[in-house]
């Protein structure tokens, strides 16, 4: 089953997070689980970031973050944060693909 975990993160300094995103990318390279990652932007709340990463299933994601580098990752990000970052834990259920635009 799909496993899909989000981080909220409010923070004035978007370019250091994402500094730090290509560091464990680079880091992390060929044994990271992570399938994806979707950094967003929140319209309605400025500062807000919501971090959507894919995992093939929990196990992936705890192994994941069982990586050195994800502890560090962590971290350093909480050191960026405005406020702490908010982790949720999902298990996909459902998926339904609405339309067949690319």
């Amino acid at each position: 089953m799909t496993f899909i975990q989000l981080i909220e993160t409010t923070t004035t300094r978007r370019d250091e997070m994402d500094a730090l995103a290509e560091r464990w990318r680079s880091l992390t390279e060929g044994r990271r689980t992570a399938r994806r990652s979707t950094a967003t932007h929140d319209q309605d709340r400025p500062d807000t970031y919501i971090l959507i990463v894919e995992f093939s299933t929990y196990d992936d994601a705890m192994a994941n973050s069982a990586l050195p580098e994800t502890a560090d990752f962590a971290e350093r990000l909480a050191e960026l944060c405005d406020s702490p970052p908010i982790f949720r834990n999902l298990d996909v259920e459902r998926v339904d693909e609405l339309s067949t635009d690319p």
